[in-house]
């Protein structure tokens, strides 16, 4: 495969860090867009929003793909006014700066990053990469900033949407979060513990992403999941098998919400993704048994913790 050069906006993030990784690992060479000051000759800036972009398109001119991961972490804090105003600035801002940039370019991939969060509550609905929207802030949200970096297709770029379901490891996200209460054996139903929820594994993440960068020809959006969904009680039940902690003291809808606020409807809703572009595109997966990645995600913090 010819070797790429690959600029990446959110490079110090989970995904983005390991993805950077994975591409340096099989030859392709990084450039990290960065908000701070950039250390040439493998780092550009961002330019604030507003700011010029010439100096941006003239650095995204000697590229081939680019792959849009930034954007504050949707649960990383209580969905205050301000922090949703950030979670919806820090996307739709980068991603128009990008996209603004890439006019001045010839065609290129852009690899734009999103979320299953645009489905919204579906119950048991099998959704696709043709399902609706969803309707809450966070669906609105996902809507908008897919929108936003689907204006480079006017340009003449191959635009994919990366739609990213939870992602399992032990470096950071949801289910590293969850492996706290799950030690001490308080990590039981979550609301009615029946709604879906849709998952995926770093290291498949990074792979999909890839994969895409390595596809122009697969454009819209793409759900990267597992090929099977859990319900939330029994990701609870597997995750305390495999931490050797039993996975039964509930936690009701009320007190999530009294404990994370607005954020807390992100662990309640039920959203059973299916990742139809990505089966149809010949992808395979390392990991699609549940049960044996959180066994390796339950080894992984134990070895965290003896460090």
């Amino acid at each position: 495969m010819t070797r790429q050069r690959i600029a990446i906006t959110g490079s110090s993030g989970l995904i983005g860090g390991a993805l950077s990784a994975y591409l340096r690992e099989r030859g392709d060479t990084v450039v990290r867009l960065v908000r701070r000051h950039p250390v040439p000759p493998y780092e550009v800036a961002l330019p604030a929003p507003g700011e010029s972009v010439d100096e941006l398109a003239a650095a995204l001119k000697d590229v081939d793909v680019v792959v849009n991961l930034a954007g504050a972490g949707i649960g990383d804090h209580r969905w205050t006014t301000s922090y949703k105003e950030a979670l919806r600035d820090s996307r739709i801002d980068t991603t128009t700066t990008l996209v603004d940039a890439l006019a001045r370019c010839t065609p290129k991939r852009l690899v734009s990053g999103s979320a299953m969060g645009f489905y919204g509550e579906r119950g048991e609905e099998i959704l696709d990469e043709t399902s609706s929207a969803g309707s809450d802030f966070l669906a609105d949200l996902v809507v908008d900033w897919e929108g936003c970096a689907e204006r480079a297709t006017n340009d003449g770029h191959s635009v994919a949407f990366a739609r990213t379901t939870l992602v399992v490891s032990a470096q950071g996200g949801a289910f590293a979060q969850m492996a706290l209460p799950a030690k001490f054996g308080v990590l039981g139903p979550l609301g009615s513990g029946r709604q879906w929820w849709s998952w995926i594994s770093l290291r498949d993440e990074v792979r999909a992403l890839a994969h895409l960068i390595d596809h122009p020809e697969i454009t819209g959006p793409v759900n990267l999941a597992a090929p099977l969904a859990c319900r939330q009680t029994g990701v609870a039940k597997a995750l305390g098998r495999s931490m050797r902690r039993p996975a039964v003291a509930p936690a009701p809808e009320f007190a999530l919400r009294a404990v994370l606020g607005e954020m807390s409807t992100q662990l309640t809703v039920s959203t059973r993704v299916r990742p139809a572009v990505l089966q149809a595109s010949g992808f395979t997966w390392m990991d699609s048994n549940l049960d044996q990645v959180l066994d390796r995600l339950a080894a992984d913090l134990s070895d965290h913790s003896t460090h």
